[in-house]
């Protein structure tokens, strides 16, 4: 039975961030030391990123109207970042978030032309950046008119591993119940979490990370004739022995707290090899060419979380990939930052949509967070 990943969607808000205009606005913050000032214009500037999207609208350069209020996460005016507590910024999470969730469900829905709301029996969603509840999962069922009955699960706090887990939970829902429809939504809204600081995992995280919204079905019903899908042929999941401290999320006072040590790359280059290996364990002739060092020759396409771009400069030699096996994970650092859980699914989208990717084509997706974790699928693409 082969169950498939259908409908891949996505969604971003409407305020865009150009990089090198955020760049010059935290440089610019009051109480930087030089070694700071210093430490954003590196990473900003080799981030490989270029747009990011963003749910403040208070970061655009639109002023502010009196039946706005007064600002609470930017002051146009003096140029200077403020510092909401984690109320305030998870608040706006539960509001805006919400709207993302259904918007990025609903397109992943009507991109499946032989699956309506009512047929989806399960719904998984997935976030690190914001709690609420009744939770996005209740919300997606309720916009979307989906049935009373339907089985909703939520993925929370996990990281910019997440949709990966997801994907696997709503494969296993397909193979336990081959009837099965299920509706994945990743939604991060990291930026509400960005601020000035000295330190310098913050000052990277704010080079890089972005807000954004994936979905897409997971069943063992068909595609339609001619729509494009990849089989779910397998997940693995692997912790390397060490970097536990070199990638964390914490709740501050002052909203969630990143921690990602400049180690980070290193760790994923010296472990990524040993983390494939179980997942391509099952089919000999990509054992052994992980085995010889020609992986890359082995699977056609790579979506590999773009966490940053020395991650994806590991990856790709590690793996000794072709440059364009990673252009879909470039593109989406370039054109979106990093979006946590759900930016895996903006390269799977991309990879789908692509010239490049035909029937038949194997595709390797990789995504990495705390602990330090590496999660892993092998689909292969259909239609």
């Amino acid at each position: 039975m082969a169950v498939t990943l259908q409908g891949l969607a996505t969604a971003v808000p409407p305020t865009v961030l150009i990089q090198n205009e955020v760049r010059d606005v935290f440089a610019a913050q009051p109480g930087l030391s030089r070694l700071a000032q210093r430490i954003i214009q590196t990473s900003f500037d080799v981030s490989a990123i270029e747009t990011r999207y963003t749910t403040l609208s208070e970061l655009s350069n639109t002023p502010r109207t009196a039946e706005d209020g007064p600002p609470v996460f930017f002051d146009l005016a003096t140029g200077e970042l403020l510092l909401p507590g984690t109320k305030a910024r998870n608040e706006i999470y539960a509001e805006q978030a919400t709207a993302l969730y259904v918007e990025a469900g609903r397109a992943a829905i009507d991109a499946c032309p032989a699956i309506d709301p009512a047929d989806v029996t399960h719904v998984v969603t997935v976030s690190c950046t914001g709690f609420y509840a009744p939770g996005p999962d209740f919300m997606i069922a309720r916009d979307l008119g989906l049935d009373p009955g339907v089985q909703r699960y939520h993925l929370g706090f996990m990281g910019c591993y997440a949709a990966m887990p997801a994907l696997r939970l709503a494969k296993q829902l397909c193979e336990a119940d081959p009837a099965a429809v299920v509706l994945v939504v990743s939604v991060e809204l990291c930026t509400l979490h960005l601020r000035s600081s000295n330190d310098p995992d913050t000052i990277v995280a704010s080079s890089l990370f972005a807000d954004g919204a994936g979905a897409g079905i997971v069943t063992a019903r068909p595609p339609a004739p001619g729509e494009r899908a990849f089989v779910l042929d397998g997940f693995e999941s692997r912790t390397t022995p060490v970097g536990e401290g070199d990638m964390a999320w914490k709740i501050g006072d002052h909203g969630f707290e990143m921690v990602l040590s400049n180690s980070v790359p290193a760790l994923i280059d010296e472990y990524i090899t040993g983390a494939l290996e179980p997942l391509f364990a099952a089919e000999a002739p990509l054992a052994a060419a992980l085995e010889a060092g020609t992986a890359g020759e082995a699977v056609a396409h790579w979506a590999i979380h773009p966490g940053g771009r020395s991650i994806l400069d590991k990856v790709e030699s590690r793996l000794a990939l072709g440059e364009s096996q990673l252009v879909p994970s470039r593109a989406v650092l370039r054109d979106f930052g990093n979006m946590s859980s759900a930016t895996v699914l903006f390269v799977l989208r991309e990879i789908l949509r692509s010239d490049a990717a035909a029937s038949g084509d194997r595709v390797a997706a990789m995504a990495f967070g705390p602990g330090l974790t590496v999660e892993s699928a092998l689909m292969t693409v259909s239609g």
